[in-house]
């Protein structure tokens, strides 16, 4: 990560026959990697992005690179583009051009992707969930989908002033869940921005609160192949 100098692991999820065929493939960009494929290094239990990816790609769903990042120490600041009272400033914005001058560049050039916005994903939980938004924000010609699971916008004061000014910019898609069991606040949270979008933006919303829903990998699993 040039931009904050730091080293990251990146895992790539291609699949079933890419290797046979000259078929050209949409991507997702995904934060906290080590959740996604392989409960052996998570610390909280995993996606199952992979076995999800493969059983809809087997039911007739459009197949799809995922670019999986790792998490590092300093997460609440690179997952941030504000300041935070409990981690300091915000390294988001730095982050976010990591992703958009530096990986996807390079994920564009070794792999056989669709690169147009159309085609180009992103997507997290919690302080992923953010910056993901974030970036669907920033940079709404590079990104035209996000699932945004569990956003943690309170962490985020600037976001909705944010949503406010650049949201008219964002035509996409966006897919919103909160887990009604996570607490009334953070669903209100997620309500408040979400609607706040929709007032400026001709996006298409799809905004799910499960009634049973925790803030765990389990119910983002579960939402996640309905993303």
């Amino acid at each position: 990560i040039p931009q904050l100098q730091r080293n990251r692991k990146v895992s790539i999820y291609l699949p079933k026959g890419y290797g046979k065929t000259s078929k050209r493939y949409p991507v997702l960009y995904m934060q906290d990697g080590q959740n996604l494929f392989d409960e052996f290094i998570s610390g909280y239990g995993e996606w199952g992005v992979d076995e999800s990816l493969d059983s809809l790609i087997k039911k007739g769903k459009t197949a799809c690179i995922v670019v999986a990042i790792d998490n590092g120490p300093k997460r609440l600041n690179e997952y941030n583009p504000f300041y935070f009272e409990k981690a300091g400033e915000g390294e988001g914005d730095l982050y976010v051009r990591f992703l958009v001058e530096t990986l996807k560049p390079f994920i564009d050039k070794k792999y056989k992707t669709l690169p147009g916005k159309e085609n180009t994903m992103i997507a997290g939980s919690s302080m992923g969930g953010l910056i993901s938004y974030y970036a669907m924000l920033k940079y709404s010609n590079v990104f035209g989908k996000a699932g945004i699971f569990s956003p943690a916008f309170w962490t985020s004061e600037g976001i909705k002033q944010m949503t406010d000014s650049l949201g008219k910019n964002v035509k996409g898609k966006l897919f919103f869940y909160m887990g009604a069991l996570e607490g009334g606040t953070y669903v209100e949270d997620m309500l408040e921005i979400s609607e706040a979008l929709g007032d400026v933006s001709t996006a298409t919303l799809y905004v799910a609160i499960d009634a049973d829903g925790k803030h765990n990998e389990k119910a983002w699993s579960k939402w996640f192949i309905e993303f």
